[in-house]
């Protein structure tokens, strides 16, 4: 209350997937826990505005492909019908059920749910303004900071209504006839065909020589194929200069790298050029917590900050900015507010890009040895050669392993394909318990089934999988940017 202070055991800013798993452990372990966010309900940006809606979304899209390519298995569809606000208010009825669960479960956990903003006044102390202005001061013995973060955007963009981010996109308020998305990482590809498939003509710009930045390039070159023939064009090695609002739309201009420019009309623009997080307006400073030249709360392998009771975990605490790794995070800061002996130190951490294809991977990529110097072995199994595969009319696939030289310590994995995601998780545990290449040769995977295109890559390493004949493991082999080639 105003006026006053109210003591607080622990006390948790923000709901989202570091926030709400933090307080739900924390309580499991007997603490007295307050959360505070301003929505009614936990979930934050991942089910309210990101992971959950997206994939919904994903999902629909999936299924409007799949009635157009199934002709070649000898069944066809009429053109399907889109009813845009069913669709809306089904993705809204997933996210509503989600979230109300979550609200339910802090009730059963006695888990104390504050709506509202939250800002450090000092060190000990929090103060919580809600909507109607009212506010109350918190003193707390511990805390973590779990704010999230938000889309960034770019100088060229005007404040206009046709101008959207991956919040904008999500509501989907129209369907455009032209779209343009300036960003090819995950975010722009994953929402452009979502787009795409519901009848926009999209449209990719991207400033780096390929799409998906950071990921594995031949499974991003299996990505870019794809997209080619979805998208209306692709345009790497290029950058937004200007955006303008007029009757007909957003005029774009873009500049190659060669310093040939283009001018363009658009009905909409997404900007999926990333995300920031936020560490602003919460009173980090007045808290004594640390924030670093590129916005992340600095933390220690435990997630304290410069400030000993304060901890920080999720997008605010660093890259990567994934949901998975924020639930992990936060249970490790809960664990070091106990005294616990913790440590957050994955060997690997998963990521996946929902597009169609999928991609995933985890631990050491091939570009990563490159840039430390650092031998491998490699090899790779094409889902060309997988029997699921074929049945599935998706053989444009691949599953690959990189290894350390000699005992084939298993060093990273990236898929490509159908459920790349669900695949990926015993790519991360055979990397997380140190498992060596014949560990997953020799554990017997059911067949038919996509899983056994990790068996298969790893009995490549010796020249011995069933349904492959080709090279076995190659050391440091020389790298395409096969992402590249897919655009020529």
């Amino acid at each position: 209350m105003a006026g006053g202070r109210e003591e607080q055991q622990l006390v948790v800013i923000g709901a989202g997937p570091a926030g709400y798993p933090a307080a739900f452990h924390a309580a499991d372990l007997g603490l007295a826990v307050t959360l505070i966010d301003p929505e009614a309900a936990p979930g934050g940006v991942c089910l309210y505005r990101g992971c959950i809606p997206s994939k919904a979304l994903l999902h629909v899209a999936a299924l409007l492909n799949e009635t157009r390519e199934a002709s070649v298995m000898g069944v066809s569809f009429q053109a399907p019908a889109v009813d845009r606000a069913k669709l809306k208010a089904w993705k809204d009825a997933v996210v509503s059920r989600l979230t109300g669960g979550l609200k339910g479960l802090c009730g059963q956990r006695n888990v104390t749910l504050l709506r509202g903003r939250a800002a450090f006044t000092d060190a000990h102390t929090i103060r919580v303004e809600a909507a109607d202005g009212s506010a109350r001061d918190l003193a707390f013995e511990h805390a973590i900071v779990a704010t999230g973060s938000r889309p960034a955007s770019i100088p060229a963009a005007p404040d206009s209504p046709r101008v959207i981010d991956s919040t904008g996109a999500l509501a989907l308020e129209d369907i455009p006839d032209r779209l343009l998305v300036v960003g090819g990482g995950y975010i722009g590809l994953e929402l452009g065909q979502v787009y795409a498939a519901l009848g926009a003509k999209v449209s990719v710009v991207e400033m780096l020589p390929g799409l998906l930045p950071g990921a594995d390039r031949d499974l991003a070159g299996l990505l870019a194929k794809r997209v080619k023939k979805q998208f209306e064009r692709v345009r790497l090695n290029t950058r937004v200069t200007a955006m303008r609002e007029t009757d007909d739309g957003i005029v774009v201009n873009s500049e190659a790298e060669d310093g040939t420019p283009a001018e363009e009309t658009y009905d909409r623009v997404l900007v999926a050029v990333g995300r920031r997080p936020n560490t602003e307006h919460i009173g980090l400073d007045c808290a004594g917590v640390r924030v670093g030249a590129d916005g992340f709360v600095e933390v220690d392998e435990q997630r304290r900050t410069s400030s000993p009771r304060i901890f920080a975990a999720g997008d605010v605490a660093g890259q990567p900015m994934l949901a998975h790794k924020a639930t992990a995070e936060a249970k490790a800061a809960v664990e070091a507010v106990l005294g616990r002996k913790t440590v957050f130190d994955p060997a690997a951490i998963p990521a996946v890009v929902f597009t169609d294809p999928e991609l995933a991977w985890c631990g050491l990529t091939e570009e990563e040895a490159d840039r430390q110097g650092r031998e491998v072995e490699v090899a790779s199994f094409p889902w060309a050669a997988s029997g699921r595969a074929m049945t599935l009319g998706r053989h444009d696939g691949l599953t690959k392993i990189v290894a350390e030289p000699g005992a084939r310590r298993v060093l990273g994995v990236g898929i490509a394909g159908p459920g790349a995601g669900e695949l990926i998780a015993e790519g991360v545990l055979a990397v997380e318990m140190g498992a060596v290449v014949e560990d997953l040769a020799l554990t017997i995977h059911p067949h038919p089934t996509l899983s056994e295109t990790l068996m298969e890559a790893a009995e490549a390493f010796a020249g011995q999988s069933t349904h492959f004949v080709k090279r076995g493991g190659r050391a440091n082999p020389p790298r395409q940017d096969k992402q590249e080639e897919a655009q020529e």
